[in-house]
């Protein structure tokens, strides 16, 4: 099969003709559909000093946002068959460590994750655990399957605790219209938030300009700095602040203003990483505000896919899904795909399996 591998620690990966692969007894076998790029690959891609530190293996097939149909299961598979459309649960994990035991299965100690430890889905055919094969619900676009792992990412941001209600007439800051976070404006509006207020450079115009296609309230210029952001946050909560903050950027500036900006007694979620060690004044930003922070990565195993597949029943919030696809490129061009996301002149990048 055709497969984009990672051979050499620089810059660049290569089409090639690799093995397929062989399907063990809990496996499945996809045939991918639909793939995407996510930030994660721009930086395998790019061999940046984050994927120097964090990649310990090559070579390596790369990706790990896929949608595929099941040609072929395992002989103790169950609940999943030949002719499914599924997307892939990107985390794989032992099962048996104490945080698996728990229920805490996003957080195996023991994890692999596709496309950065173990042989990703840039390819013709995946192989992945049987339950990391989700069913797509039902008349969703399989073009939108590769994108319900990173929307599982902006579910568990939004709901932490799979509870629609706790975002329901609330007032929301989102800091970084990147694809995640223009998938969590999305959400917040489908959900019932009252006001959702985000901030992205203005010069990222295609990211800038979708957050309110998104149906952001008001989308603020990151550049302006915090001062001016929080002034105008201030301003658009009566003075109050926002019940709940989104930190979805790896800024660590916007990182102190969403803190800031959160009203005592809120709660904040943090997805964005950092590439450097962030000071916080966390006795007013956290302690004399009584916040509760929520540390989000990746989905929850699998509350958060369920909770994912009751929003997407909301014919419209997958019609603004679509909307975040800005480029669709046979994969034979994933260069100019990465060079793309790199550049920041898309949002979402898709990509179909012509070789």
């Amino acid at each position: 099969m055709y497969a984009v591998v990672k051979r050499r620690r620089a810059a660049g990966a290569e089409i090639e003709s690799v093995p397929k692969p062989v399907v063990g007894s809990g496996d499945v076998l996809l045939e991918m559909k639909y793939c995407s790029i996510c930030g994660t690959d721009v930086h395998i891609w790019k061999w940046n000093h984050w994927a120097e530190r964090r990649v310990k293996k090559l070579p390596m097939i790369i990706g790990h946002e896929a949608c595929g149909e099941v040609v072929e299961t395992g002989s103790d598979v169950d609940g999943v068959s030949v002719g499914d459309i599924v997307a892939a649960e990107t985390h794989i994990v032992d099962k048996e460590c104490y945080q698996c035991r728990i229920g805490r299965m996003h957080v195996c100690r023991n994890m692999s994750i596709l496309g950065v430890d173990i042989d990703g889905v840039f390819a013709e055919y995946i192989r992945i655990p049987a339950m990391n094969a989700r069913k797509l619900p039902p008349g969703l676009d399989p073009k939108l399957g590769s994108l319900l792992e990173p929307l599982g990412n902006a579910t568990f941001a939004v709901l932490p605790n799979e509870c629609a209600d706790d975002v329901r007439g609330m007032t929301v800051f989102v800091a970084g219209c990147g694809p995640i976070g223009l998938m969590a404006i999305a959400m917040l509006k489908t959900l019932g938030a009252r006001k959702v207020i985000a901030s992205e450079m203005g010069s990222e115009r295609v990211r800038f300009d979708l957050a309110g296609k998104m149906g952001a309230d008001a989308v603020l210029d990151a550049s302006l700095g915090n001062d001016q952001l929080a002034s105008a946050v201030m301003n658009e909560t009566d003075e109050n602040g926002v019940d709940v903050s989104l930190e979805m950027s790896g800024s660590s500036t916007a990182l102190r203003l969403a803190l800031d900006v959160l009203t005592p007694g809120g709660r904040a979620s943090i997805l964005g990483l950092y590439p450097d060690p962030v000071k916080i004044d966390i006795n007013n930003a956290i302690t004399f505000k009584s916040a509760v922070v929520y540390g989000i990565t990746g989905r929850k195993m699998f509350e958060t896919w369920d909770e994912m597949n009751r929003i997407l029943e909301n014919q419209h919030f997958g019609e603004k899904l679509s909307m975040i696809i800005s480029h669709t490129l046979p994969i034979r061009d994933i260069e100019s795909g990465m060079e793309l996301i790199h550049s920041k002149r898309s949002a979402k990048v898709s990509m179909i399996p012509e070789w």
